[in-house]
């Protein structure tokens, strides 16, 4: 790794710490409004690979969480393969997506994640799939909640930020990344959603700013 390698993945690692902390803020508040106390995931920063409760996992894997240690991954390379590959630079597309994946964690203290295990445990993946679109979706909901807050209580939201992270999830839709990988659109493979759907949900969460309208498991995709 080169110095400057080195230097990029140290402002990265405290970045990425920086809105991990925000969103443990956000979603205490959030929690105790709600009746709740929240209990944040830990952070795992990693290059090339790393062992999780959720089994091995490489730099192609991108961020995850993994509920069954309750550990948000993240690979620092991340970022840059965010504005390369999808073209979604700024600081605010990674931490849209560093809000999603606590959104992931939100649902593992809701017990929507433990709902989904068992379905998975009964469905085909095909069905399974369908559901696994409005999990990733409500995470996408979640993560606008935290903007929302975010910018109400410290004013961070910049003109062209909230573009920047409907970039982002536009730019990690399922129909797009397929477009690429494949040349072609196979809607029954989607497990996130197309990027108009993320867009959408993101939108929702920034602007009503709660949990009550993030039930994307009624809502008709």
């Amino acid at each position: 790794m080169t110095a400057e390698q080195s230097a990029s993945e140290d402002t990265m690692a405290q970045f990425v710490s920086v809105v991990l902390a925000e969103t443990e803020t956000i979603w205490g508040e959030v929690f105790a409004k709600n009746g709740m106390q929240y209990q944040p995931p830990k952070l795992v920063l990693f290059r090339n690979q790393v062992q999780s409760g959720c089994g091995n996992a490489g730099a192609e894997s991108g961020p995850f969480y993994c509920p069954a240690d309750q550990k948000l991954y993240i690979d620092l390379s991340f970022y840059e393969e965010l504005k390369n590959r999808f073209n979604a630079s700024g600081d605010f597309a990674m931490a849209y997506v560093i809000a999603h994946e606590v959104g992931h964690h939100i649902q593992y203290l809701l017990g929507t994640s433990e709902k989904m295990q068992r379905l998975r445990e009964r469905l085909g993946e095909k069905e399974y799939n369908k559901y696994s679109v409005k999990l990733e979706l409500q995470a996408d909901y979640y993560a606008g909640v935290w903007a929302h807050y975010a910018d109400k209580q410290n004013h961070i939201v910049e003109p062209g930020d909230i573009e920047e992270a409907l970039n982002a999830a536009s730019a990690v839709g399922d129909d797009n990344i397929q477009k690429q990988t494949r040349g072609t659109i196979v809607p029954d493979a989607f497990t996130h959603g197309t990027s108009e759907q993320r867009r959408t949900w993101f939108y929702n969460g920034y602007n009503f700013g709660d949990l009550d309208h993030g039930n994307t498991f009624e809502a008709e995709l």
